[in-house]
C-alpha cells in the first residue's frame, strides 16, 4: 500500500535511527530501503527494512560515507527520496547536492542552509546580523596568535578557542590566562583539521557552567515556521550529551517564550525547511545562540513526547511539499520526558567505549517507557562505530514522576556482554542535583556518582 508522500524512501544510517525512521515510513504505508556495511549485514535495520544494499567494508569511509553509493543504491532500488538520519551525511551539503542532481528528495534542509551553518564562524555572523544574541566574541577567524590575544582581552579571561567546522565536543579548548591562549589554539585547530578538515577557530567569552538549552524548530516550504520548545541537555562528558529532558526545567513561560522566537528567527535567517535544532547556552537568564544542528538530533524523542508529534513524519510531509497542519498557538506542553542514552562505555575508565558482543538484552516496560534501540540479543557493538545502543525515555505528567519512572526502567534494563551507562544514568538521576534541577557538571567530571555504584561500570 504506497503512499501520498512518497512510495519508497532509502534510509541512510544505521543502527536505532535508522529503525526508527523505519517504523514511521511503515506505519505512513512508505517502502523502506536501508544500505549497510558488511560489518552491519546482520543488523536489525537491515532486517526490518523492506530492502537492503551492501555498500562497501565496515569502515564508514568506505560505506555509509560514500555519498556515490548512497545515490546508486537509491536510484537502483527505485526510492525517491533519502532520509539521511543523524551524524554520517545528514549534515554534508555536498550530499543534499548530490540527491538533487540525481532526482532524489533530500529530507533535510536546502544545502544551502547546511552550508551556512556547518561553518560556526560563518553562523555567528549570519546570526549575529539577524539579531540573534551570540555569545561575546570573534566573528571571523581568530587562528592569528596577535588577533586572538587582542579578542580575548577584550571580551575577558576564561576564553574558549573552537573549531570553526567543530561538534561533538572536538576542536573545543578553554584558556583560563593569557599563557594559555597559543597552546589553547594550537589545539583547537588541530583538532578542526583532523576531524572537520577546517583548521581556523574562533574565540568565544567561557560561560562557567551554563545551561546547554536547545529549541526544536520545524519550517515548511510555504514560509511557516514554528519552535516545539525547548530541551535541557546539561548532562554531558567532554562536550557530547548523556541526558535531555523537555521541557527545561526551571524556565519561566516569558523566557521560554522569548527563547522559542529567537529560534525562530534563527531558522528564518537561512531560510530553513524541516526539522532542526538551535542550540544554546543559558547563562544569568540570558540565551546566547551556540550553532545551528541542520538535522533531526538524538534527543528528539523527549519532544515528540511532550508534544504528541512524530518529528520524522513532519519531514517526509515538509520535504513531500505539505504545509505545517498547525500553527505556534497549536502547540502545548504536555507533561515532562526524560532520555538517556544507553553507550556501550565504561564510565568508571572515563567513558571508554566497550565494544563487543550482546549477549543479553531485555528492555524495560511500563507506562509513559519507550525505547529507540537498534540491538538484540547476540547484536556486536562494533568498534567502527557510535557505541550508543538504545535511547530510554521516560514520561511523566511531571518531572518527579518522569524520574521515578526512568529510574525503574534503568533497573529492568538488561545489557550483558558489554559495560553500558546504565549505573552511570542510575546514580546521577538519584542524586540531589538531579532533584533540583542543576546541571550535574560536577558529578560526571570528579566521577562522584561512582561513590553510589560501588565502581559498577
Amino acid at each position: 500500500m504506497g503512499s501520498a508522500l512518497f512510495d519508497k524512501v532509502l534510509v541512510a544510517n544505521r543502527g536505532e535511527i535508522a529503525v526508527r525512521i523505519i517504523g514511521t515510513l511503515r506505519r505512513l504505508g512508505i517502502g523502506s530501503v536501508v544500505v549497510c556495511s558488511e560489518a552491519d549485514a546482520d543488523s536489525l535495520h537491515v532486517e526490518l527494512a523492506d530492502e537492503a544494499v551492501l555498500i562497501g567494508p565496515a569502515p564508514v569511509s568506505d560505506s555509509y560515507l560514500r555519498i556515490d553509493k548512497v545515490i546508486d543504491a537509491a536510484v537502483r532500488t527505485g526510492a525517491q527520496a533519502i532520509h539521511p538520519g543523524y551524524g554520517l551525511l545528514a549534515e554534508n551539503a555536498d550530499f543534499a547536492t548530490a540527491c538533487a542532481d540525481a532526482g532524489l528528495v533530500f529530507i533535510g534542509p536546502p544545502a544551502e542552509a547546511i552550508s551556512a551553518m556547518g561553518s560556526k564562524v560563518q553562523a555567528r555572523r549570519i546570526m549575529s546580523a539577524a539579531g540573534v544574541p551570540v555569545v561575546p566574541g570573534s566573528l571571523d577567524n581568530a587562528s592569528d596568535l596577535d588577533r586572538a590575544r587582542q579578542t580575548a582581552d577584550e571580551i575577558g579571561y576564561p576564553v574558549a578557542v573552537k573549531a570553526a567546522g567543530g561538534g561533538g565536543g572536538k576542536g573545543f579548548r578553554v584558556a583560563h590566562h593569557p599563557q594559555d591562549l597559543a597552546s589553547a589554539l594550537e589545539g583547537a585547530s588541530a583538532e578542526g583539521q583532523r576531524f572537520f578538515g577546517d583548521p581556523s577557530v574562533y574565540l568565544e567569552r567561557y560561560l562557567h557552567n551554563p545551561r546547554h538549552v536547545e529549541v526544536q524548530v520545524l519550517a515548511d516550504q510555504h514560509g511557516n515556521t514554528v519552535h516545539l520548545f525547548e530541551r535541557d541537555c546539561s548532562v554531558q562528558r567532554r562536550h557530547q550529551k548523556l541526558i535531555e529532558e523537555a521541557p527545561a526545567p526551571s524556565i519561566p513561560d516569558e523566557l521560554r517564550e522569548h527563547i522559542g522566537a529567537i529560534a525562530v528567527t534563527a531558522a528564518q535567517s537561512v531560510g530553513y525547511t524541516s526539522a532542526g535544532t538551535v542550540e544554546g547556552l543559558l547563562h544569568d537568564g540570558q540565551f546566547f545562540f551556540l550553532e545551528m544542528n541542520t538535522r533531526i538530533q538524538v534527543e528528539h524523542t523527549v519532544t515528540e513526547m511532550v508534544t504528541d508529534l512524530d518529528l520524522v513524519e513532519q519531514q517526509l510531509r515538509i520535504a513531500a511539499g505539505e504545509p505545517l497542519p498547525f500553527t505556534q498557538a497549536d502547540l502545548t506542553i504536555h507533561g515532562h520526558a526524560i532520555e538517556c542514552r544507553i553507550n556501550a562505555e565504561d564510565a568508571t575508565r572515563n567513558f571508554l567505549p566497550s565494544p563487543g558482543r550482546i549477549t543479553a538484552y531485555t528492555e524495560p516496560q511500563g507506562p509513559g517507557i519507550r525505547i529507540d534501540s537498534g540491538v538484540t540479543t547476540g547484536a556486536m557493538v562494533h568498534p567502527h562505530y557510535d557505541p550508543m545502543i538504545a535511547k530510554l525515555v521516560a514520561w511523566g505528567e511531571t518531572r518527579e514522576e518522569a524520574t521515578e519512572r526512568m529510574l525503574t526502567a534503568l533497573d529492568g534494563f538488561t545489557v550483558a556482554g558489554v559495560r553500558t551507562l546504565i549505573p552511570f544514568h542510575r546514580a546521577l538521576l538519584s542524586s540531589s542535583q538531579w532533584s533540583k534541577g542543576e546541571t550535574c557538571a560536577d558529578l560526571v567530571t570528579d566521577r562522584s556518582w561512582l561513590k553510589t555504584t560501588g565502581g559498577d561500570g
